[in-house]
């Protein structure tokens, strides 16, 4: 089944009240659209980083209480999980849709990665595109705009990556939930992979 794009109904699945309720209104409304982009980018991704690479589509399994705020297709090198390894993300948030390369704080080389982020502060800085974005908490929507960051701040960054256990590092870009809407499903695709593409040079440094 081909990817049909992102409807108004899939980000007020997070609107929706309860733990059960919301958990039903993802599953029927947006895993399935997030298996479509895993089974779609998979391949591209593999020939792009060189790395077999394999789709986690989030499960919020663990959650008995509060329900998810967000969710998100992973894809990494590994079959059996992500969160410890560099990977990519395509997900939604009430507001948007986040296409992201990721290292969060389960990832075991955090501190080195963050010294090679520092020692290319300036090939990083100058090639990133300034409508990217970064992100230092993935469990947060709030982001810094690329082209608003000063290289010192973003060394800050890169600093916080190897001295702070729970530090995260994300760059990438956000969708307005209007403008992912109106987007025709090829169109999304292609933005998508080339956003993706741009990121892959974060990728390889890990």
């Amino acid at each position: 089944m081909a990817f049909t794009g992102f409807t108004n109904t899939d980000f007020l699945t997070f609107t929706i009240e309860g733990l059960e309720e919301r958990m039903d209104a993802l599953k029927t409304h947006i895993r399935p659209k997030l298996e479509e982009l895993g089974q779609y980018f998979t391949p591209m991704l593999t020939v792009e980083t060189g790395d077999e690479m394999y789709t986690h589509v989030a499960k919020h399994a663990r959650r008995t209480k509060n329900p998810p705020n967000d969710t998100w297709v992973a894809f990494a090198n590994n079959p059996r999980g992500y969160k410890m390894l560099p990977h990519f993300q395509i997900g939604l948030w009430e507001t948007h849709v986040f296409i992201w390369f990721a290292l969060i704080y389960e990832a075991p080389h955090k501190q080195d990665f963050g010294k090679t982020l520092k020692a290319n502060l300036t090939r990083v800085y100058e090639q990133t595109p300034a409508h990217f974005v970064w992100s230092i908490d993935h469990t947060k929507p709030s982001v810094i705009r690329h082209g608003d960051l000063t290289k010192k701040e973003l060394q800050e960054m890169f600093v916080r990556l190897q001295k702070i256990k729970k530090a995260e590092i994300l760059c990438g870009i956000n969708l307005p939930k209007d403008e992912a809407i109106k987007m025709a499903p090829e169109d999304f695709l292609a933005t998508a992979e080339s956003v993706f593409k741009e990121l892959i040079p974060l990728y390889k440094m890990v």
